[in-house]
Protein backbone atom coordinates (compact mmCIF):
# COMPACT_ATOMS: atom_id res chain seq x y z
CA UNK A 1 0.00 0.00 0.00
CA UNK A 2 1.03 3.34 -0.82
CA UNK A 3 -0.04 7.01 0.56
CA UNK A 4 -2.37 5.44 2.79
CA UNK A 5 -4.72 7.13 4.84
CA UNK A 6 -6.57 5.80 7.64
CA UNK A 7 -9.92 7.31 8.31
CA UNK A 8 -12.32 6.88 11.31
CA UNK A 9 -15.98 7.28 10.65
CA UNK A 10 -15.79 6.27 6.77
CA UNK A 11 -18.50 4.86 5.99
CA UNK A 12 -20.53 8.04 5.30
CA UNK A 13 -20.79 11.86 5.58
CA UNK A 14 -17.33 14.05 5.95
CA UNK A 15 -15.40 10.40 5.84
CA UNK A 16 -16.65 8.45 3.29
CA UNK A 17 -16.06 11.52 1.27
CA UNK A 18 -12.37 12.02 2.44
CA UNK A 19 -11.94 8.45 1.00
CA UNK A 20 -13.64 9.14 -2.61
CA UNK A 21 -10.80 12.39 -2.74
CA UNK A 22 -8.19 10.92 -1.17
CA UNK A 23 -8.77 7.48 -4.11
CA UNK A 24 -9.87 9.95 -6.98
CA UNK A 25 -5.96 11.03 -6.55
CA UNK A 26 -4.79 7.64 -6.73
CA UNK A 27 -3.68 6.84 -3.25
CA UNK A 28 -4.84 3.67 -1.24
CA UNK A 29 -6.81 3.96 2.27
CA UNK A 30 -8.19 2.13 5.33
CA UNK A 31 -11.13 2.60 6.37
CA UNK A 32 -12.49 1.95 9.89
CA UNK A 33 -16.24 2.29 10.96
CA UNK A 34 -18.81 0.25 12.69
CA UNK A 35 -20.61 -0.39 9.86
CA UNK A 36 -19.03 -3.12 7.67
CA UNK A 37 -21.80 -3.45 5.16
CA UNK A 38 -21.54 0.03 4.26
CA UNK A 39 -17.59 0.56 4.35
CA UNK A 40 -17.35 -2.71 2.11
CA UNK A 41 -19.60 -1.20 -0.76
CA UNK A 42 -17.63 2.15 -0.55
CA UNK A 43 -14.53 -0.21 -0.98
CA UNK A 44 -16.05 -2.07 -3.82
CA UNK A 45 -16.65 1.65 -5.23
CA UNK A 46 -13.00 3.06 -4.20
CA UNK A 47 -11.51 -0.03 -5.91
CA UNK A 48 -13.59 0.28 -9.46
CA UNK A 49 -13.32 4.17 -9.91
CA UNK A 50 -10.21 4.39 -8.77
CA UNK A 51 -7.98 1.14 -9.09
CA UNK A 52 -6.42 1.92 -5.54
CA UNK A 53 -5.78 -0.73 -2.57
CA UNK A 54 -8.48 -0.52 0.14
CA UNK A 55 -8.27 -2.24 3.64
CA UNK A 56 -11.63 -2.12 5.79
CA UNK A 57 -11.61 -2.60 9.56
CA UNK A 58 -14.82 -2.69 11.55
CA UNK A 59 -14.24 -1.18 14.57
CA UNK A 60 -16.33 1.17 17.67
CA UNK A 61 -13.68 3.38 18.55
CA UNK A 62 -16.31 4.73 21.68
CA UNK A 63 -14.93 1.12 23.25
CA UNK A 64 -12.34 1.18 25.70
CA UNK A 65 -9.14 -0.13 23.89
CA UNK A 66 -10.25 -0.41 20.47
CA UNK A 67 -8.03 2.70 19.93
CA UNK A 68 -4.93 0.57 20.40
CA UNK A 69 -6.76 -1.87 18.90
CA UNK A 70 -6.81 -0.42 15.36
CA UNK A 71 -3.36 0.52 15.78
CA UNK A 72 -2.30 -2.82 15.97
CA UNK A 73 -4.33 -4.49 13.69
CA UNK A 74 -2.83 -2.21 11.13
CA UNK A 75 0.93 -2.30 12.36
CA UNK A 76 0.77 -6.23 12.38
CA UNK A 77 -0.08 -6.24 8.81
CA UNK A 78 2.66 -4.28 8.09
CA UNK A 79 0.53 -1.16 7.02
CA UNK A 80 2.06 2.24 6.59
CA UNK A 81 -0.64 4.93 7.94
CA UNK A 82 0.64 8.33 5.76
CA UNK A 83 -2.50 10.42 6.17
CA UNK A 84 -4.84 10.10 9.90
CA UNK A 85 -8.30 11.27 8.92
CA UNK A 86 -9.61 11.28 12.66
CA UNK A 87 -12.89 11.96 11.82
CA UNK A 88 -15.68 9.24 13.91
CA UNK A 89 -17.34 11.24 16.39
CA UNK A 90 -21.60 12.19 17.48
CA UNK A 91 -23.22 14.74 18.89
CA UNK A 92 -26.38 14.90 21.40
CA UNK A 93 -29.18 17.30 22.00
CA UNK A 94 -30.52 18.43 25.49
CA UNK A 95 -29.53 19.94 28.79
CA UNK A 96 -26.29 18.22 30.23
CA UNK A 97 -28.22 17.46 33.68
CA UNK A 98 -30.71 16.23 31.83
CA UNK A 99 -28.96 13.80 29.31
CA UNK A 100 -27.93 10.32 30.02
CA UNK A 101 -24.86 10.71 31.47
CA UNK A 102 -23.55 7.20 29.62
CA UNK A 103 -24.29 8.69 26.17
CA UNK A 104 -21.74 11.77 26.48
CA UNK A 105 -19.01 10.03 28.46
CA UNK A 106 -19.10 7.65 25.38
CA UNK A 107 -19.27 10.67 22.72
CA UNK A 108 -15.72 11.92 24.96
CA UNK A 109 -14.30 8.44 24.28
CA UNK A 110 -15.31 8.71 21.00
CA UNK A 111 -15.31 13.04 20.34
CA UNK A 112 -11.50 12.69 22.29
CA UNK A 113 -10.13 9.95 23.82
CA UNK A 114 -10.06 7.51 20.18
CA UNK A 115 -8.45 11.05 18.62
CA UNK A 116 -6.01 11.69 21.16
CA UNK A 117 -4.31 7.77 21.19
CA UNK A 118 -4.64 7.33 17.44
CA UNK A 119 -2.85 10.60 16.92
CA UNK A 120 -0.41 9.84 19.34
CA UNK A 121 0.40 6.32 18.29
CA UNK A 122 0.45 7.06 14.59
CA UNK A 123 2.11 10.34 14.83
CA UNK A 124 4.88 9.03 16.75
CA UNK A 125 5.27 6.87 13.78
CA UNK A 126 5.43 9.71 11.34
CA UNK A 127 6.99 11.59 13.42
CA UNK A 128 10.14 9.12 13.28
CA UNK A 129 9.91 8.61 9.14
CA UNK A 130 9.82 12.41 9.04
CA UNK A 131 6.71 12.42 7.16
CA UNK A 132 2.94 12.26 7.96
CA UNK A 133 -0.31 14.42 7.53
CA UNK A 134 -2.96 14.61 10.44
CA UNK A 135 -6.62 15.57 9.87
CA UNK A 136 -8.80 16.25 12.53
CA UNK A 137 -12.43 17.03 12.07
CA UNK A 138 -13.47 19.62 14.85
CA UNK A 139 -16.43 22.33 14.57
CA UNK A 140 -16.98 25.66 14.43
CA UNK A 141 -18.32 24.41 17.85
CA UNK A 142 -15.04 24.65 19.37
CA UNK A 143 -14.77 28.12 19.60
CA UNK A 144 -18.48 28.68 20.77
CA UNK A 145 -20.29 27.86 24.06
CA UNK A 146 -22.46 24.77 23.77
CA UNK A 147 -25.64 25.23 25.62
CA UNK A 148 -28.03 22.03 24.80
CA UNK A 149 -25.20 20.42 23.27
CA UNK A 150 -22.52 21.12 26.22
CA UNK A 151 -20.40 18.12 25.55
CA UNK A 152 -20.38 17.82 21.96
CA UNK A 153 -19.52 21.82 21.71
CA UNK A 154 -16.53 20.98 24.56
CA UNK A 155 -15.37 17.67 22.71
CA UNK A 156 -14.60 20.13 19.35
CA UNK A 157 -12.84 22.95 21.99
CA UNK A 158 -10.13 19.96 22.81
CA UNK A 159 -9.60 19.12 19.16
CA UNK A 160 -9.24 22.86 18.33
CA UNK A 161 -6.83 23.56 21.25
CA UNK A 162 -5.02 19.89 20.62
CA UNK A 163 -4.77 20.73 17.40
CA UNK A 164 -3.28 24.09 17.80
CA UNK A 165 -0.55 23.47 20.12
CA UNK A 166 0.33 20.17 18.60
CA UNK A 167 0.59 22.16 15.44
CA UNK A 168 3.30 24.10 17.11
CA UNK A 169 5.03 21.10 18.54
CA UNK A 170 5.14 19.62 14.77
CA UNK A 171 7.07 22.57 13.49
CA UNK A 172 10.15 21.13 11.60
CA UNK A 173 9.35 17.59 11.65
CA UNK A 174 7.83 17.00 8.19
CA UNK A 175 4.42 16.51 10.14
CA UNK A 176 1.81 18.88 9.86
CA UNK A 177 -2.00 18.77 11.62
CA UNK A 178 -5.21 20.41 10.42
CA UNK A 179 -8.24 20.75 12.19
CA UNK A 180 -11.44 21.32 9.89
CA UNK A 181 -14.25 23.56 11.05
CA UNK A 182 -16.90 23.26 9.50
CA UNK A 183 -21.08 24.58 10.54
CA UNK A 184 -23.70 22.01 10.13
CA UNK A 185 -23.03 20.04 7.01
CA UNK A 186 -25.70 17.74 5.72
CA UNK A 187 -24.93 14.22 6.79
CA UNK A 188 -26.36 11.95 9.27
CA UNK A 189 -24.79 13.85 12.17
CA UNK A 190 -28.13 15.86 12.62
CA UNK A 191 -30.43 12.97 13.03
CA UNK A 192 -28.22 10.81 15.16
CA UNK A 193 -28.02 14.22 17.35
CA UNK A 194 -31.44 14.54 17.54
CA UNK A 195 -31.55 17.65 15.40
CA UNK A 196 -34.39 15.65 12.85
CA UNK A 197 -36.22 19.06 11.47
CA UNK A 198 -33.92 21.49 13.12
CA UNK A 199 -33.86 24.68 10.94
CA UNK A 200 -30.29 25.11 12.61
CA UNK A 201 -29.42 22.61 9.47
CA UNK A 202 -31.11 24.83 6.80
CA UNK A 203 -28.71 25.20 4.16
CA UNK A 204 -26.06 23.10 5.50
CA UNK A 205 -23.10 22.62 3.70
CA UNK A 206 -22.23 19.69 1.67
CA UNK A 207 -20.22 16.94 2.68
CA UNK A 208 -18.21 16.87 -0.38
CA UNK A 209 -17.61 20.09 -0.52
CA UNK A 210 -16.51 20.26 3.02
CA UNK A 211 -14.01 17.56 2.56
CA UNK A 212 -12.45 19.15 -0.16
CA UNK A 213 -11.59 22.17 1.69
CA UNK A 214 -10.29 19.95 4.62
CA UNK A 215 -8.10 17.50 2.08
CA UNK A 216 -6.68 20.94 0.16
CA UNK A 217 -6.34 22.72 3.43
CA UNK A 218 -4.43 19.32 4.92
CA UNK A 219 -2.17 19.51 1.95
CA UNK A 220 -1.42 22.63 2.15
CA UNK A 221 -0.52 22.85 5.96
CA UNK A 222 -2.97 25.00 7.14
CA UNK A 223 -3.74 24.22 10.96
CA UNK A 224 -7.45 25.61 10.98
CA UNK A 225 -9.91 25.59 8.50
CA UNK A 226 -13.25 27.10 9.04
CA UNK A 227 -14.77 25.56 5.63
CA UNK A 228 -17.56 28.48 5.23
CA UNK A 229 -17.03 32.30 4.93
CA UNK A 230 -19.81 32.99 6.84
CA UNK A 231 -18.35 31.16 9.93
CA UNK A 232 -15.13 32.22 9.60
CA UNK A 233 -16.81 35.88 9.82
CA UNK A 234 -18.97 34.57 12.65
CA UNK A 235 -15.91 33.25 14.87
CA UNK A 236 -13.17 35.27 14.35
CA UNK A 237 -15.06 38.92 13.70
CA UNK A 238 -18.81 38.77 15.47
CA UNK A 239 -18.09 36.93 18.20
CA UNK A 240 -15.12 38.13 20.05
CA UNK A 241 -16.82 41.45 20.18
CA UNK A 242 -19.78 40.29 22.01
CA UNK A 243 -20.33 39.15 25.76
CA UNK A 244 -19.60 35.44 26.20
CA UNK A 245 -23.76 35.47 27.95
CA UNK A 246 -25.13 36.74 24.49
CA UNK A 247 -23.18 33.90 22.48
CA UNK A 248 -24.69 31.60 24.69
CA UNK A 249 -27.43 32.85 24.81
CA UNK A 250 -27.63 32.77 21.00
CA UNK A 251 -25.86 29.13 20.55
CA UNK A 252 -28.90 28.57 23.24
CA UNK A 253 -32.03 30.01 21.02
CA UNK A 254 -29.88 28.46 18.02
CA UNK A 255 -29.73 24.97 19.30
CA UNK A 256 -33.72 25.24 20.34
CA UNK A 257 -35.28 26.24 16.89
Amino acid sequence: MKNTALITGASSGIGKELARIHAAKGRDLILVARRKELLEDLKEELISKSNVAVQVIQKDLSVVGSSQELYDEVTQNGWQVDYLFNNAGFGGKGAFLDRDLEKDVEMVRLNVMALLKLTHLFGKDMKARGKGKILQTASTAGFLPGPFQNTYFATKAFVVSHTQGLAHELKGTGVSITALCPGPVATEFAQVAGFGGSKMFDGAASAYKTALKAYSAMEKGKVICISEIQFALLIRVLMPLLPKSWTAAIIAKMQQS
